[in-house]
């Protein structure tokens, strides 16, 4: 998929983060139509963050100040302290996709990994590119770095960028010295080889430079002369001047603050003359301190001269502690730096190639999905058109804890079945509140009769008597597959309590097989670390003929696509291509023929051994010109036993989330879970249920 956002990442402060999103938003805004700005984290709420504020005002962007961040610093330390890591990064996604729904491009600039405690044993912001999805811009800070640490630091940040499972756009080394910038763009071919783009950019000490606005604002002090647009000059160094008047001309330079007690007129007097002598250096501006301001006379002669232009401050406090303020004034750059704002975009526009730039985001591909991504996409589809599942095993406090996390998220419409006073007086005693739900109790319940009949007609052709069907639709879960095959509900979700039989066996009796399918199978959604892949059949079929085989594969694609993953369906065996024989071969190569048969429009390959399935670098060896080897994202296993132990040997040496499993081939969704399922489990099986169950 196509890119559509970018994240800029920096590990030091002071990097120019700010600048590298300046340049690159005003390339989208005039490429792409409605552009985001986005920052996950900002280091605290009780102010707006002056990155935030300077984007939206100064590209006009239409978004509100709280839409275009995520948490503070505090709140994600927080959050991770607490083990709250899967909340933090659902919070941060489901924000991001609110903005992808209504713009074409976001550009997101995280917080520098120095804003946070050291107490972090991972890059924040990798963390969170990752599970946006969002290809990494890197800014690397070159200030005061020799050529080797730069060019360390470029491969370093690139490896770790891959090494975290995130693409790696761009890198831009920023605040180069002259000779570090001259020297590496004689290499720079060299050093962009077999790696992603790097743009360098020099040092300019007026962008790391305060203006006198900011140090007005920082001090609280007062304009005495100049004008507000004299605000805008830069501060390159402050001086005391603590010496006579001819001894203190001698030490100005230009871009000064000269902070000089409010009660010496004639030191004063004497730097505006400096400041206009063609002789002497051209200053920034005058601080007064004490709170002394000058006499009428003196600011009447000042102010009779034309064109005055040097802004001069009146400062309440005293001249040690005014030099100390003005030396801890941040360089900003806000939407009223013009001066900056100009300066910036001239730096980026001279030493970045935007065409590279837009072929990289036009070729640039993103296919990971993690597993709270995944999570959080079924949810969102499972919201999107709400369906009604029905859980029979409502004795169960895992089914209960479930139903009130999936009533808060308002993923599907639910039915318990059982009595109602005692499901409720269950959830009470857990702590929970199920408000919402709807609760059916079988032997009570006006349905009965209807079901009875319903089931005694299917059934009467295999010899099954009246009395019969009455015994077994008191069956919890006989009665919910009978509901969502008369159209009472959408779905059912049963095996906490109740073995893979007891589950299965009534949606064969009742709901039946889709046309042209005769098998029942399963898969799991094996979710790694960034990405999703697809196991089937891990849980029904114990020794699958080539026919069944075939039919499992054409259902796992079909699943796999409905939940967004394209098939490529790799048929496992010991053996790829033509290399091996005997009969496990020979029924896995003759159920891919079949499968391809039968559709077509798949992409399938087998017998396929799982290493050349999933490893670009065995596939060009073993399969060159697949269209599936080492790209699989559909693997179907021989049979029970290999697909079982291959699904829990990934599971649990690898930190896998596996989902499943998931039934697949029924006319309608019944879905299996394991009895020693954990409540999460519960909740993704509901969402898959009732995704299954749009169609």
């Amino acid at each position: 998929m196509q890119v559509k956002s970018l994240y800029i990442a920096s590990l030091e402060r002071g990097a120019g983060s700010l600048i590298i999103a300046m340049g690159l938003m005003e390339m989208l805004k005039g490429r792409i139509e409605k552009v985001a700005f986005f920052r996950p984290v900002v280091p605290e709420k009780s102010k707006p963050d002056g990155d935030v504020t300077f984007m939206l005002e100064h590209f006009s962007l239409q978004l509100d100040y709280n839409q275009a961040y995520g948490y503070s610093v505090d709140e994600v330390e927080s959050m991770i302290a607490s083990g709250n890591h899967h909340d933090l990064m659902e919070g941060l996604i489901d924000k991001f996709k609110s903005l992808e729904k209504d713009y074409d491009f976001i550009l997101c600039e995280g917080l520098s990994s120095g804003s946070f405690t050291s107490s972090f044993d991972f890059d924040i912001n990798l963390e969170i590119a990752k599970h946006l999805g969002s290809p990494v811009v890197s800014v690397l800070n070159g200030y005061n770095k020799s050529i080797k640490e730069v060019i360390e630091e470029i491969h370093i940040e690139s490896e770790t960028i891959k090494t975290k499972g995130c693409v790696h756009f761009a890198t831009f080394a920023n605040r180069l010295s002259p000779v570090v910038f001259n020297a590496m763009k004689s290499q720079l071919e060299n050093l962009s080889k077999n790696q992603s783009p790097i743009f360098l950019m020099p040092e300019v000490p007026e962008l790391d430079s305060p203006t006198i606005a900011e140090v007005k604002a920082a001090l609280g002090s007062q304009l005495l002369l100049g004008s507000d647009q004299d605000l805008r000059r830069v501060v390159r160094q402050s001086k005391v001047a603590a010496m006579t008047m001819e001894h203190f001309l001698n030490y100005l330079e230009d871009g000064d603050l000269v902070i000089v007690p409010g009660d010496r007129p004639e030191i004063m007097l004497a730097t505006i003359a400096a400041n206009y002598s063609k002789l002497f250096p051209t200053i920034a501006g005058i601080v007064l301190t004490g709170g002394f301001t000058p006499k009428p006379t003196t600011l009447s002669l000042i102010q009779g001269i034309d064109q005055f232009t040097l802004p001069v401050l009146s400062s309440p406090k005293d001249t040690f502690t005014t030099a100390l303020e003005v030396d801890k004034v941040p360089a900003r750059i806000t939407p009223q730096s013009k001066r900056k704002i100009a300066l910036a975009m001239g730096l980026f526009d001279a030493n970045v190639d935007k065409t590279k730039i837009e072929e990289k985001i036009s070729t640039t591909t993103s296919t990971a999905i993690t597993p709270i991504m995944f999570g959080y996409s079924l949810f969102e589809k499972a919201r999107h058109d709400k369906k009604t599942i029905v859980l029979p095993e409502s004795g169960d406090p895992r089914i209960l804890r479930a139903t009130e996390i999936l009533l808060r998220r308002d993923v599907v419409n639910l039915i318990l079945l059982g009595n109602e006073k005692e499901v409720l007086h269950h959830a009470t005693t857990l702590g929970l509140d199920l408000m919402g739900v709807r609760i059916i109790d079988p032997e009570s319940s006006e349905l009965m009769d209807e079901f009875v009949n319903v089931f005694y007609e299917l059934r009467k052709p295999k010899g099954l008597k009246l009395p019969a069907a009455k015994d077994t639709m008191v069956s919890p879960t006989h009665f919910a597959t009978m509901m969502v095959y008369l159209g009472y509900a959408d779905g059912m979700v049963s095996g906490a309590v109740n073995t893979t039989a007891d589950t299965i066996r009534p949606a064969l009796q009742i709901i039946k097989t889709k046309p042209n399918i005769n098998v029942v199978s399963s898969v799991f959604f094996m979710c790694l670390e960034i990405r999703v892949l697809v196991y089937g059949d891990c849980a029904v079929n114990q020794d699958p003929n080539a026919d069944e085989l075939a039919q499992i594969a054409i259902s796992s694609a079909d699943t796999a696509k409905a939940f967004g993953i394209e098939p490529r369906i790799a048929m496992l065996s010991y053996s790829t291509g033509d290399s091996g024989s005997g009969d496990e071969v020979e029924k896995v190569r003759t159920a891919t023929q079949k499968a391809k048969a039968l559709r077509p429009d798949l992409f399938i390959e087998g017998p396929i051994q799982y290493d050349a399935a999933v490893d670009p670098n065995v596939a060009k060896t073993k399969l060159p010109n697949s269209q599936v080897a080492g790209q699989a994202t559909v693997f179907i296993f021989p049979d029970l036993n290999t697909g079982n132990n291959t699904y829990k040997a990934v599971q649990r040496s690898s930190g896998a989330l596996a989902i499943g499993p998931v039934l697949q081939g029924l006319k309608k969704p019944i879905n299996d879970l394991s009895r020693g399922c954990l409540v999460e489990d519960i909740v993704n099986t509901v969402a898959i249920t009732a995704i299954q169950a749009q169609g």
